[in-house]
């Protein structure tokens, strides 16, 4: 949404005071039980960053306040499984954990001494591996396609050797982590012109070494698409129908609500997978933030934008709520193939030195479920909470509803808010229809003005106050920031049929924006003509992120006295910029203002907040 006009809901509720502080967190928690929940559903952790928490002086304590090993204290709490990533040939000084095979095997140990089961996530690369990322391994680097493959059978199969000699094979083994654009790059990425034959060949080389090594180690393939159904398919269908790998037990997916889908998505999409496929399904990653906090340097990655899109408070009650809603989805899915969950790296709160990168502080510190001097949060209780028919089911209720904020232009009627964030008694949250007293007022004066309105939950209506500030500038474009309706009305495209309406965190300046991706090469231009216009001197700006490299990316204004434009450039995730174009001279009442885009296969990136407004 545009700052300078409907002002970002998140925002408005920060500034409003209508804003309910994170709970804290010893705070207790309510979570109701779930009946159709299997005894054996996998309660995972992945705690890859354990090892090198403890190594750095990281200790951990229960809710009362005892030291205990994590793992121990975890299996106290429900967790019957833990998932450990192994990377190649790391280098320690690197950070994210140097998680070697000999460290998984040690973890793996520690487990199975527990009662607890073991999930190893091979990356196949010496650092991380993700979407964005999955560069071969330096020992690799100079093999053909053919070796490569051999290189991942004869690894795989001496990895699982040395956990066999030391007495602790793992019960599952995922071949490659979130490998929705390949793995073992250049190689093994996608998209491709083989189709995906190079990355189904390692694919194929992992999963036969497993099999070897013990047929009774489950497998499975993950890619991070926990939201994205039609992404999901492509994946699966490309590697299983078009390249016959089908020999895996388990499809794994990422899923973190602020950045792939609300809950729904989610559903529909492992619902279908489970019966396209007939395959069990695993939410392999997800996490649920406790605090808006950031307890070192470091940026977080979940913040109060996070937190609005995700669909949950920031507090303990939240992140136990969130993760009950994930367990609750899975034990729906049919057949019983919704066989569990894990929640990724609940440990890693603040410990310094223990980074993800060389030099650089922890940017997960409020998505774990221990408090930053290590105490476990009461949400480590919605583990066997769920499982306790006992306890009482409790229907959520209305808890608060946030005020919201926006501009208008003096004299013209303002477009208010549609909606607003309720909060729940549980602290989820639902962005409900706000029924305004006026749902256009007009302000002759600037100023700053208070409006009313109104939520109806289970129909009782509660109230909500507008807070609007009147300015003399009005921006022009319709839709520019993609709040109001959420799709791309207002707007003609031609070209390639790339453009959609993103709504994860970090693709949005705050809850929407417009999004761009292809697995092809691309070209498209998105205009809006503006007529009418009073002559004189106008600007006109536009917000945008993504990874760049884009042959041609420009904003254009064009008007009867010339084209002026701007070169845009962005330089990676997240990383928001702003483009400007002043003095656009207007002198027939006409300007078209565009975004031309010529793109190589797999550019990404987002646009928001469009503002075009004649200069005082």
């Amino acid at each position: 949404m545009r700052k300078s006009t409907l002002k970002s809901l998140v925002l408005a509720a920060l500034t409003a005071g209508s804003l309910m502080m994170a709970a804290p967190a010893d705070a207790a928690v309510q979570v109701n039980p779930i009946p159709n929940l299997s005894a054996d559903f996998i309660k995972g952790a992945d705690v890859s960053m354990l090892p090198e928490l403890e190594s750095l002086g990281g200790k951990f304590y229960d809710m009362d306040g005892t030291e205990m090993d994590e793992l121990a204290l975890m299996k106290k709490y429900g967790i019957n499984w833990i998932r450990v990533r192994i990377w190649n040939d790391p280098d320690h000084a690197n950070g994210g954990g140097y998680t070697t095979a000999e460290r998984a095997i040690a973890m793996t140990k520690r487990a199975h001494e527990l009662g607890m089961k073991v999930l190893i996530d091979f990356h196949y690369s010496d650092f991380w591996a993700d979407p964005g990322k999955q560069w071969v391994p330096k020992a690799w680097e100079k093999d053909s396609a053919g070796k490569v493959a051999k290189d991942v059978y004869q690894y795989t199969k001496k990895v699982l050797g040395d956990f066999k000699q030391a007495g602790h094979l793992p019960e599952m083994v995922q071949v490659g982590n979130e490998i929705t654009n390949g793995m073992i790059w250049p190689l093994g990425k996608l998209p491709a012109d083989d189709n995906g034959k190079t990355l189904a060949s390692f694919v194929a080389s992992g999963l036969k070494a497993v099999h070897e090594t013990d047929p009774n180690i489950r497998t499975m393939i993950h890619i991070d698409k926990g939201g994205d159904n039609a992404a999901s398919q492509n994946f699966y269908n490309q590697l299983i129908k078009d390249n016959g790998v089908n020999d895996f037990d388990i499809i794994g997916l990422s899923y973190y609500p602020f950045w792939h889908g609300n809950m729904d998505a989610m559903r529909n999409n492992i619902n279908d997978l489970a019966a396209r496929y007939g395959k069990d399904v695993v939410i392999v990653e997800t996490a649920f933030g406790y605090t808006n906090e950031n307890f070192d340097d470091t940026k977080n990655a979940y913040d109060a934008q996070a937190e609005y899109v995700g669909g949950f408070r920031s507090s303990v009650q939240g992140q136990a709520t969130g993760l009950r809603t994930i367990m609750q989805s899975l034990a729906d899915v049919p057949n019983g193939k919704g066989i569990g969950m894990f929640y990724w790296e609940p440990d890693w709160y603040a410990v310094p030195g223990a980074g993800a990168f060389k030099d650089k502080g922890n940017e997960w510190d409020n998505l774990v479920m221990f408090d930053n001097k290590g105490k476990a949060l009461e949400s480590w209780k919605v583990f066997n909470d769920v499982s306790n028919p006992s306890l009482p089911t409790v229907k959520p209720v209305f808890k608060d509803v946030d005020a919201v904020t926006g501009d208008a232009g003096k004299g013209v009627p303002a477009k208010l808010p549609v909606k607003t964030r309720v909060t729940f008694s549980d602290d989820h949250t639902e962005n409900l229809d706000i029924a305004w007293d006026n749902p256009a007022p007009v302000f002759n004066e600037a100023g700053d003005y208070t409006v009313k309105g109104t939520v109806t939950v289970d129909g009782k209506k509660h109230p909500v106050t507008g807070l609007i500030s009147v300015v003399d500038k009005v921006n022009l474009f319709k839709n520019g920031n993609f709040e109001a309706a959420q799709n791309l009305d207002g707007w003609t495209i031609t070209g390639d049929q790339v453009l959609n309406v993103v709504t994860k965190g970090g693709d949005a300046l705050d809850t929407s924006a417009m999004h761009y991706w292809s697995d092809k090469a691309f070209k498209f231009t998105v205009s809006q003509k503006f007529t009418g216009l009073a002559d004189g001197k106008y600007t006109v700006a536009v917000s945008t992120q993504g990874g760049g490299g884009q042959s041609k990316y420009q904003l254009t204004a064009v008007t009867s006295s010339g084209t002026k434009a701007v070169d845009i450039k962005d330089t990676k995730w997240n990383e928001w910029h702003t483009f400007t174009i002043k003095d656009v001279e207007v002198k027939d009442g006409v300007c078209t203002i565009a975004v031309t885009m010529e793109a190589a296969p797999g550019t990404w990136g987002s646009l928001d907040n469009f503002e075009f407004y004649k200069q005082k």
